[in-house]
This record gives C-alpha cells, structure tokens and sequence, in this order.
C-alpha cells in the first residue's frame, strides 16, 4: 500500500513528536524550542504509533492561523517568512507539542495543512535551526476563545 504524500507528511510529524527532546520542566524558563527531530525519518517507529495518545489539552480547531496563512504565501512560500511565522504561532504551545504522551503536534499541523493548503514537508524543509530543534524566545501562555490554553 503506497503512502499519499499528506500521509507521509502526517507520518514525518508524528516521528517528530515520538522523537522530540522534552522541553525544560519549568514553565519560567527565559526560552524553550520544540524538536524539529519529528521531520526526520527514523526507519521502525516500533508500537509508539500503535499506543494510545492522551487528547491535547489546546484545541487547535479554534486557534488563530492567520498569522501564518497571512505570511506564508505560495507559490514560492519564502523560508524566512515562512519559519517566522510558524515560530510565531507555535513557540506558545512549545511545551504541549513536546509532549510525547499527547497528540497535540498532529493536531496542529493538521489545522495548519488544513487551513493553509501548505505543500507536503513545508515547514519542516523551511524551518531547521539546530539539533534542539526550533529556538523560541519566552512568550507568555497563549490565550484560546473557548478558555483552555
């Protein structure tokens, strides 16, 4: 059974979650980043994609993609503006898509393929700053419409 390429991609970022270094336990600390490692391709993920995932504690269908989907234009998606705002949206949730217990990374790339119509792989092409993966600077907790984080 060949894989389409959304399900490649979905695939990739779940291994980025499976094998992202978990993020400092203090929630004060001055920056945080989130694996980029879910990008890259690790032959046998074992029964990791097999076990369950706790639900993530942000609901991602009500978050504000707009600062993505108003920067990261095509056809050409420049990588700068593109990583910036990706960065932008996702450093407030650092901690809960580092958390390998939960399914919050798929969920978000999920909504951001869903509300950007973003190639396959865009961002994990376009967004690599080192082997911790992305450098977020500390931001406050985000804030959702239906009260959650």
């Amino acid at each position: 059974m060949e894989l389409s390429q959304c399900s490649k991609s979905i695939f990739f970022l779940l291994l980025m979650v499976l094998f992202a270094s978990p993020s400092s336990s203090s929630s004060s600390s001055a920056s945080s980043s989130f694996s980029d490692s879910v990008f890259d391709s690790h032959g046998s993920t074992g029964r990791n994609l097999l076990q369950a995932k706790k639900a993530c504690p942000v609901n991602f269908e009500f978050q504000n993609y707009t600062i993505i989907t108003s920067q990261c234009k095509g056809p050409k998606y420049p990588p700068k503006t593109c990583c910036a705002a990706f960065k932008e949206f996702a450093c407030p949730f650092a901690d809960v898509l580092n958390d390998l217990t939960n399914n919050c990374a798929s969920t978000m790339f999920s909504y951001i393929n869903l509300y950007g119509k973003y190639p396959p792989g865009l961002f994990a092409s376009a967004c690599q700053e080192g082997k911790k993966g992305l450098h977020c600077p500390a931001t406050p907790p985000p804030h959702s419409p239906d009260g959650k984080i």
